[in-house]
């Protein structure tokens, strides 16, 4: 599949509808080699502001979709035909669901303590067939250097063909970026907030405020106290820098 990337104030995003992706990322686990796929958000690209080390992980990704609506705006600003959303939970429960039918197992990886056999549970109601390899809650502190050699030894013999990254951003990023070549999965993804939504401990929003861009909303009304300044801060700063990248006013490079 030949890649479009949409320069979005120096973060190559994906211009690819949601088939198209889930289609890449089975050419991803068939290859069996080591890839990496990163869902963004404005948090994402605000990040990649700031942070060199995490822009050129996501840069350097196999895979980057356009997981918030303002992403999707900016992609179509910049010329491009972007449609929808692709984002990280729709991608987890449409993957599960293809793997029932293609054999592929799971491995999840973060979330709090009681998020990974929620999470298997809540997955398995949807679909009882589904090949679970795996799953690990690692402690709220790094990991001392033999608790991460024996994670990584309990991920390889899993055999698992897509290793699902549940921790916070960037923390997620840089813990795959350490662990790419150490961990002999065809796959590892960055998914998030997908592990609390899908183990059923976080609600996400109606579909209706899904499709009309106001889920950021209801993930404020959620947990205010974490998100609120979050969103109030990148927001208005993203608007403020594409608005500049269109005009011309500054040019960005992807790296």
């Amino acid at each position: 599949m030949k890649r479009k990337r949409a320069n979005i104030l120096g973060v190559g995003i994906d211009v690819i509808d949601f088939k198209s992706a889930l289609t890449r990322i089975e050419e991803l686990i068939e290859s069996r080699g080591n890839h990496f796929v990163c869902v963004n958000s404005v948090q994402d690209i605000m990040i990649s502001q700031k942070n060199e080390r995490f822009r050129k992980i996501v840069n350097n990704s196999d895979l980057a979709t356009p997981d918030g609506w303002p992403v999707v705006w900016a992609i179509k600003l910049n010329g491009y035909k972007q449609k929808q959303r692709v984002t990280g939970p729709d991608l987890m429960i449409a993957m599960c669901e293809r793997s029932v039918k293609k054999g592929y197992s799971h491995f999840f990886y973060g979330g709090a303590a009681e998020v990974p056999d929620l999470l298997e549970a809540k997955l398995k109601e949807k679909f009882p067939e589904l090949k679970v390899a795996g799953k690990y809650s690692p402690p709220f502190r790094p990991l001392t250097p033999e608790e991460d050699t024996k994670i990584i030894e309990i991920i390889n013999k899993s055999d698992a063909d897509i290793l699902w990254i549940g921790l916070s951003t960037p923390k997620q990023h840089f813990w795959m970026e350490e662990h790419f070549r150490k961990i002999q999965v065809p796959v590892m993804f960055t998914v998030g907030a997908g592990f609390d939504f899908h183990s059923g401990r976080v609600p996400r929003a109606p579909v209706w405020m899904q499709k009309s861009g106001l889920e950021w909303f209801h993930r404020i009304m959620q947990e205010p106290k974490r998100l609120g300044k979050r969103y109030l801060e990148y927001l208005p700063l993203f608007a403020f820098k594409l608005t500049g990248q269109l005009l011309g006013i500054k040019t960005y490079k992807i790296d």
